[in-house]
């Protein structure tokens, strides 16, 4: 993908049978980014994984399984960085209280918080009156 401007947006149902779409847009946007410096195929599986994580989570809090509730996914590509931003309409969430998880005794929450940490290079949280947002941030240069 060559070009400094792109944008995908895609709204789906609160139904886990997307995500594996949702991934698969981040994995062929990371292996077709041009302007990214680094292993596109490492950045491909990333962007699926952080794509995977939070629609699940978006899906998971929100209203799930409501066919009238949808979350959406937009992903910008700037000149040098991507922006993620996943919309929902869930009842929201503290993202500095979330902890690092427990790797000797794993059990259910904060592994797909921790991995978006890991792998991009900046993540927020913003519950606003139409959504909340979750901004997911990964330099490309």
């Amino acid at each position: 993908m060559t070009g400094t401007d792109l944008q995908v947006e895609v709204i789906i149902p609160t139904q886990t049978r997307y995500l594996e779409l949702i991934g698969s847009i981040g994995e062929h946007i990371g292996k077709e980014l041009d302007s990214f410096q680094g292993d596109r195929d490492a950045l491909a599986y990333h962007l699926n994984l952080v794509l995977t994580e939070a629609t699940t989570n978006a899906i998971k809090h929100s209203n799930f399984n409501d066919p009238k509730d949808t979350v959406k996914i937009t992903i910008h590509i700037c000149e040098n960085e991507l922006i993620i931003r996943v919309y929902d309409h869930g009842q929201g969430f503290d993202l500095e209280s979330v902890p690092t998880p427990d790797f000797e005794h794993p059990k259910e929450g904060g592994m797909g918080i921790y991995f978006i940490r890991t792998l991009m290079d900046s993540v927020s949280y913003r519950k606003m009156k139409e959504a909340n947002v979750l901004e997911i941030r990964k330099f490309l240069t």
